[in-house]
């Protein structure tokens, strides 16, 4: 599996003080994909950099899955883990609430599973 050598959710993430505190949770994996830069009828505008760590939902074998991606300011981006703990029933939620939000396959979290996933990783709001 190709997740196998990845962190786990509960025993790395969870302890991970620096991906805990750049946890990004209002983006959505169409936001990560626009490009930094634009040309608009006003010249060049420059996007702020996105730097930190997001959860989308992708389908694997016709069932969804809940992953953790890293993000840098100089727009490289690797999933760094697979969340198997989560229940399917909010991933598949999720996926139905974010149907027309779906970009490259990613779909975004939903708040019942932000709610899930900050209760599961002790993060307060």
């Amino acid at each position: 599996m190709m997740f196998d050598d990845r962190i786990s959710f509960f025993d790395d993430i969870k302890k991970d003080k620096f991906i805990l505190s750049n946890i990004i949770w209002d983006i959505e994996p169409k936001q990560l994909m626009e490009p930094r830069i634009i040309k608009t009828d006003k010249g060049i505008e420059y996007k702020k950099p996105i730097s930190g760590y997001f959860f989308y939902v992708d389908i694997i074998d016709k069932k969804p899955a809940l992953f953790l991606m890293r993000h840098t300011s100089s727009d490289y981006a690797e999933t760094v883990a697979r969340i198997n703990e989560i229940p399917v029933e909010l991933l598949v939620e999720a996926v139905d609430e974010n149907k027309d939000k779906k970009f490259f396959g990613m779909y975004p979290i939903n708040k019942k599973v932000e709610n899930w996933l900050k209760k599961a990783l002790c993060i307060e709001d």
